[in-house]
């Protein structure tokens, strides 16, 4: 994720991230039979997209309290593996 969003970090550049990975994702789900590129990359994307959500909801609580946003930061994936859905 963090090479993907290398210019200014935004709710919307994070959304719209977000917004890739789901689609990508879908697409894979989608085929009948995945090769084992194809399920790692797909486990790589639902990793990715715990951690780009956290990221996004790092950045609207910063905000909520008056803090800048432009402080949250990718968390690596074995924190955000462990979180409760």
């Amino acid at each position: 994720m963090e090479q993907h969003l290398q210019h200014r970090t935004t709710d919307g550049s994070v959304l719209r991230h977000i917004e890739a990975l789901v689609t990508e994702e879908h697409r894979l789900q989608a085929q009948e039979a995945l090769s084992e590129h194809d399920r790692t990359r797909l486990h790589a994307l639902e990793v990715e997209l715990d951690q780009t959500w956290d990221l996004l909801r790092q950045r609207r609580a910063l905000r909520a309290v008056g803090e800048d946003p432009d402080k949250a930061e990718m968390r690596p994936p074995d924190i955000v593996e462990k979180y409760e859905q």
